[in-house]
């Protein structure tokens, strides 16, 4: 059997593991192999649901609008938090002060991906509505310059770009990601193959768990990778990089409770189209696979 898998830039630990080998050599030793799909996040839950990819990896948000589209998909691992991973970014010499001011305003953001779930949660505490209160706008390469030059109000920025805008030393941070969500990694797959092949999951977490290792032993090697394919400079990705957790957990209580406050957020600023129950995304079944996964990745002497 060949194991299906969605990767996109905007995943680290999907990003290395498709370039070391470490999945390819495990599957063999069960006489299976992988191949790798290049589907963006805010696709790969539908790529899922078709049947183009057996196993996919986004933010927080991606599956709770496939679930709320009715798409049967089940939680396989998650990372642990990422606090430094993300910020919502004004000019330093703006006037916007609070959060409270952004209402009316304009703010660029990967719509559709965690930074959603982050920016409703941040209108929602100060009683400001993510549907009505901001014209919220797709972000492009050119946001940051955007928000330089007064085209939008607010930036979410990420990564590389939020290490290299800080750099620069001409914005504010509005907001930490960290301070208000827990902005995991998700990894899901289809409730089909949880059923029938969950040891196929399992090695694919176990791979995950690898590749994490192998980053957070490896950063200027993997800023370097990072760089050259996407841009940017090493240093700005090595900051970035090392402010991750690589770290993977199996399906917990308290990270569904995170998903269902995230799905209760989006669902009231409009933004899910229904309300949606996280638990039904839960399978009992593969989190014991994939807690033995981790355990064994983890292991020193593995």
């Amino acid at each position: 059997m060949t194991v299906n898998i969605g990767v996109h830039k905007a995943n680290p630990s999907l990003y290395h593991l498709s370039r070391l080998g470490l999945l390819e050599e495990l599957l063999a030793a069960q006489g299976e192999t992988v191949a790798w799909h290049q589907v963006g996040g805010l696709d790969t839950a539908a790529a899922l649901a078709s049947g183009t990819i057996d196993f996919g990896g986004t933010g927080s948000t991606p599956p709770l609008s496939a679930q709320a589209a009715g798409h049967d998909l089940v939680y396989a691992a998650v990372s642990a938090p990422r606090p430094g991973h993300g910020a919502l970014l004004v000019r330093d010499d703006s006037g916007i002060s609070s959060l409270t001011d952004l209402k009316g305003r304009t703010v660029h953001l990967a719509i559709g991906s965690w930074q959603t779930h982050f920016v409703a949660k941040a209108l929602a505490g100060q009683g400001l509505s993510y549907g009505s209160d901001i014209t919220a706008e797709r972000s492009t390469a050119d946001s940051y310059a955007a928000l330089l030059d007064g085209r939008t109000d607010a930036w979410v920025g990420q990564g590389a770009e939020l290490s290299a805008a800080r750099r620069e030393g001409r914005v504010r941070t509005l907001a930490e990601a960290g301070d208000l969500i827990a902005d995991r990694s998700v990894f899901f797959t289809r409730r089909d193959v949880a059923d029938t092949r969950p040891e196929l999951a399992g090695l694919v977490v176990r791979a995950l768990q690898a590749a994490d290792t192998w980053a957070a032993g490896h950063l200027d090697e993997a800023a370097a990778i990072a760089a050259a394919d996407q841009g940017g400079t090493a240093a700005d990705w090595r900051e970035a990089l090392a402010a991750l957790p690589w770290r993977l957990e199996a399906v917990s209580d308290a990270f569904l409770a995170e998903q269902q406050e995230a799905a209760d957020i989006l669902a009231a600023a409009g933004f899910l189209p229904r309300a949606v129950t996280v638990a039904d995304a839960r399978h009992p079944g593969l989190d014991a696979v994939a807690a033995q996964s981790l355990a064994t990745a983890q292991s020193p002497e593995k």
